[in-house]
């Protein structure tokens, strides 16, 4: 397989019992290095190289040596033509063969080039396997790793929120100690802030869990600890069109389709070569020795040898069997419309995920810019209202509604940056371009 553009990095993930910072792109060249399901494509790619490195043996003639001897130990009786009787017991012999055969098919109707080339497609069929599996890998390793970050963003925000209930609950028990509050609005706070807490230790499971699926991902040992980063890059300049117009040359998916297009066509070239004459060279080196310890009559040898080279041509012409071949040509006939079929099927559905997954894309870029002005605008909002609230100019019930508008700006915007990441995977795993 052609290497990878990609280096791959061993990262450790301790140094001095002190977490590091996961990348992902160190996430991504450990699970290229560790992945099963990787690891199982290569399996099966080496399979096929190593029947590949065998492809020009349909080309090679092949020889075969026999060698063999037999004792024998016969008791014998003749009646000859003047009725005279001869009669013998135990009479021994051995005899010695030994050959070496040679049979060179010099044609059969273009088969074994067909053979040759048809194990040479499956090598770059087993490549596209391996690229395939390393480009939904890695998709699945930024998806993973994304959600990680998404939901660390996610700890982030709870915990602001957990900062901002705290001075509130502070705020409403100072106002009740100098009797300007009521006991609701502190006991509310408190209820509130417990909440809170629970949330985040909610999320930090869910995070721990996450990074396990990382781990199992990657190939390293469950329980590794680590962190991640704390945003998630968004590329917005990806174009439809530079999309579609690479799609036929580098989905892995296509490619294998198409690949197995030309492996039914040199199965149909197998299945026609059947029905020529095959010519074949042959030569044989004989030995043959015979030795009678014994014999009944004069005229019969002790010993006896024979050897020397033999060669010839054969021709094995088909007139008759049972139509078979013309039935193995019919239904590789039929393969090849059957993955004919299988490609354009796939081609169109692929053609219809990129277009649904682009205008997703573009819908949550509006949306993620839309988020980020929120997002402003709300934290604004809860400055503006905490401090009229220290001044008790409002109320502790708008207060908590400044604060549920910010918790939910929050919760649509890490959204937001997350669906947007996934789209954006989305189409670069349909061009195949996740990994080059």
């Amino acid at each position: 397989m052609k290497r990878l553009s990609l280096i791959i990095i061993l990262f450790p993930l301790f140094t001095n019992g002190q977490k590091k910072i996961l990348t992902l792109e160190e996430a991504i060249a450990t699970a290229l290095q560790n992945n099963y399901n990787i690891l199982l494509a290569k399996n099966d790619s080496t399979s096929a190289a190593i029947d590949n490195s065998y492809k020009n043996a349909a080309f090679i003639p092949r020889l075969n040596g026999n060698i063999g001897t037999v004792w024998n130990f016969n008791d014998q009786k003749q009646i000859l033509s003047d009725n005279s009787k001869r009669e013998s017991k135990g009479l021994r012999s051995n005899n010695i063969t030994a050959q070496l055969a040679l049979n060179w098919t010099l044609f059969d109707g273009l088969k074994m080039f067909a053979t040759r080339d048809k194990v040479e497609e499956y090598v770059k069929l087993g490549e596209l396997g391996i690229k395939n599996q390393i480009v939904n890998t890695v998709a699945s390793i930024i998806t993973n790793y994304s959600n990680i970050v998404r939901q660390k963003q996610q700890l982030k925000a709870i915990e602001e929120q957990m900062s901002l209930n705290q001075e509130r609950v502070k705020l409403a028990q100072y106002k009740l100690d100098i009797g300007m509050g009521t006991k609701p609005d502190v006991l509310q706070g408190k209820v509130d802030l417990n909440a809170q807490k629970a949330a985040q230790l909610k999320q930090q499971t869910l995070i721990t869990q996450l990074k396990e699926d990382l781990n199992q991902l990657m190939n390293v040992q469950l329980n590794t600890m680590y962190e991640v980063s704390d945003s998630i890059p968004i590329n917005e300049n990806i174009l439809l069109g530079d999309i579609q117009a690479s799609v036929e040359t580098n989905n892995p998916s296509l490619l294998i389709a198409q690949k197995n297009i030309d492996i039914a066509g040199l199965t149909l070239k197998e299945r026609k070569a059947e029905r020529f004459p095959t010519v074949s060279f042959n030569s044989i080196y004989n030995f043959n020795r015979n030795r009678n310890h014994k014999v009944l009559n004069t005229f019969s040898t002790l010993y006896n040898r024979t050897k020397g080279p033999n060669f010839g041509f054969t021709t094995s012409i088909p007139i008759l069997n049972n139509l078979n071949t013309k039935r193995l040509i019919q239904q590789a006939q039929l393969d090849i419309k059957y993955q004919q079929l299988v490609y354009d099927n796939q081609r169109s559905l692929i053609n219809l995920s990129v277009i649904n997954a682009f205008k997703d894309y573009e819908q949550q870029k509006k949306a993620l810019a839309l988020e980020e002005e929120n997002i402003l605008l709300a934290k604004e909002n809860v400055d503006i209202t905490f401090q009229i609230y220290k001044l008790g100019a409002t109320t502790y019930i708008q207060l908590r509604e400044a604060q549920k508008s910010l918790e939910d700006a929050y919760n649509r915007l890490i959204s937001a940056r997350y669906n947007t990441k996934l789209a954006e995977t989305e189409l670069l795993r349909l061009k195949g371009d996740l990994v080059k």
